[in-house]
């Protein structure tokens, strides 16, 4: 299987500088920094064994900078390296202006790229998050008696009977794993059916959040101080029309009403914005700065990793990817600031979460037009309690807390 693997890799990178100009061009790919993905750098200045962790996307950063902040206020600790695999990620990165946090572009999976990066970096354990399952590289690390661990990690029900179709494949990489610090039971026995051998469920890094910047806020609340406000984040491809479309509506009763949109890729703001103009709404940009006007509907946020200071203004926020088949997104920021949860019926990403949500009362399933209405209309006035903020924010600080006591029994 490992043959089937290196050959597709090698496929990939005969064809990778077509790739790379195509997703240069589309805006996925970082133009001064492509080389990244073959391990080319303009300097490295390693003296010391460092502390690497490897994310995917957004999702999985914002996961760990609570993680990351912790680390770096270790004296012990005198560089870390960050990698991940798209170019929103390294943006989050870039906004938190660490001092001995690097980031980098994850390379290609190839037994020589593995090979040259280990012998860069020089990492003293290599952290994965959630489903990161990299074969060439688990394998070198292994070879070079580097610890592995899979933190806040996440294996499915689709993605394990993926890896169990290839078995023996499976447990020869997954069992190079030093440590899993699974989210949940189902993780945890999956892991344990592909071959981890040391498992210790410590709970979703997601529960935990940094508190919010008033100054930022404050200065939204006067700009936003005559309309009422709801927030639809982490929207995708046709789900800002739907939001227009309820926005319209509930406009008839509320007539101040503002609705924000952050979508999941701001490089589609000029897509959702003609798309929002094409059903007469009046729509603006967050960076074009521009003052609201009295007849503005939508206020689209381009910029990335400022949501929460837009949930501070609502009492309510649809979360999107889940209306259609894409799996949900984390509903805990925009709920840990007081705001309740509409979503549709795709939420297998964070299926956990949601349960928890509703058992609270915090989150609303909808499937139609109607009935979205309805419960914004209803909810709109009212925000979440704090007593269920404190609550979210005690069981992230002890998630928090215990993974960074398993990981520090790896970093010392």
């Amino acid at each position: 299987m490992f043959l089937i693997y290196n050959f597709l890799i090698y496929l990939l990178l005969l064809l990778s500088p077509i790739i790379i100009i195509y997703r240069i061009i589309i805006g996925k790919e970082d133009s001064s920094r492509f080389l990244e993905r073959f391990c080319v750098y303009k300097k490295i200045n390693i003296k010391n064994p460092l502390i690497w962790f490897h994310t995917a996307s957004v999702g999985e950063m914002m996961s760990i900078i609570p993680v990351l902040k912790k680390l770096e206020k270790n004296k012990n600790i005198k560089k870390i390296l960050v990698t991940s695999t798209t170019t929103s990620s390294a943006n989050i990165f870039l906004k938190f202006k660490f001092k001995k946090i690097i980031h980098k572009y994850f390379p290609i999976d190839s037994n020589l790229n593995s090979k040259k990066f280990i012998k860069l970096w020089k990492p003293k354990v290599a952290i994965f998050v959630e489903s990161e399952i990299w074969p060439n590289t688990y394998k070198n690390l292994y070879l070079n008696n580097i610890p592995i661990i899979l933190l806040n990690a996440r294996i499915t029900k689709k993605t394990f009977k993926k890896w169990f179709l290839a078995k023996k494949f499976a447990k020869n990489i997954f069992s190079k794993i030093s440590l899993a610090l699974p989210q949940n039971e189902e993780t945890a026995k999956y892991l344990n059916y592909l071959g981890v051998k040391k498992i210790k469920i410590c709970g979703n890094l997601k529960y935990f959040g940094d508190k919010t910047n008033k100054d930022k806020t404050n200065r939204l609340l006067k700009k936003f101080k005559r309309f009422k406000v709801w927030c639809a984040a982490s929207t995708h491809h046709n789900e800002e029309i739907l939001i227009g479309k309820i926005h319209k509506k509930i406009k008839r009763k509320i007539n101040n009403l503002l609705t924000i949109i952050i979508p999941r890729h701001i490089r589609r703001t000029n897509e959702i914005s003609s798309e929002l103009k094409n059903l007469n709404l009046d729509v603006e940009i967050h960076s074009q700065n521009k003052v609201i006007r009295k007849n503005t509907d939508i206020y689209l946020v381009d910029s990335f990793g400022i949501s929460k200071n837009f949930y501070q203004l609502s009492n309510i926020t649809f979360m999107g990817g889940s209306i259609i088949p894409h799996g949900g997104q984390n509903p805990l920021e925009p709920a840990r600031q007081n705001n309740y949860i509409i979503h549709g019926s795709y939420i297998k990403n964070f299926r956990e979460i949601y349960s928890f949500l509703k058992k609270n009362n915090i989150s609303f399933m909808t499937n139609n037009l109607l009935n979205l209405e309805k419960i914004l209309y209803k909810k709109i006035n009212q925000k979440v309690p704090n007593s269920m903020i404190r609550k979210i924010n005690t069981i992230g600080e002890k998630i928090l807390k215990k993974n960074l006591h398993e990981l520090n029994n790896y970093i010392k």
